[in-house]
């Protein structure tokens, strides 16, 4: 027999050989079960907005976490660059200073060697005048 609302068999005819009292009962069950389980997921589901709210929260403070690490990075390289480069300004005073006084010395040298070759000339020099002399 089909039912003239939906034309399906009746619920008797689902399960002929239980009586109609245990079938509404059944079906009284599932409701409240079908109730129960969508109470669930609304709580469920206020629940996990507030999990993704405070998710979101904790991925902002992650992300300023970050931010506030690759300033520090930033910070940290900065002031080793700067005490590179005066290092390095430093190394280069002395290596300047270092060349000066290299330049100073062999100036020195120089003249030295100039002034005995000049008295080895003269010295020579004289040599010959006594040498055409005799």
């Amino acid at each position: 027999m089909a039912s003239p609302d939906c034309g399906e068999e009746p619920a008797a005819a689902i399960h002929p050989d239980q009586p109609k009292e245990t079938n509404m009962k059944l079906r009284t069950m599932a409701t409240l079960t079908a109730l129960a389980m969508a109470a669930s997921l609304a709580a469920c589901g206020e629940s996990s907005q507030q999990a993704a709210e405070k998710a979101k929260a904790e991925a902002a403070k992650a992300a300023e976490a970050t931010a506030a690490a690759a300033k520090s990075a930033a910070d940290a390289a900065a002031k080793a660059t700067q005490e590179a480069a005066a290092k390095a300004q430093e190394q280069a005073g002395k290596a300047v200073d270092a060349t000066a006084g290299a330049a100073k010395d062999a100036a020195q040298a120089t003249s030295q060697a100039a002034t005995d070759a000049k008295a080895a000339a003269d010295a020579a020099v004289q040599a010959a005048k006594d040498a055409a002399k005799k």
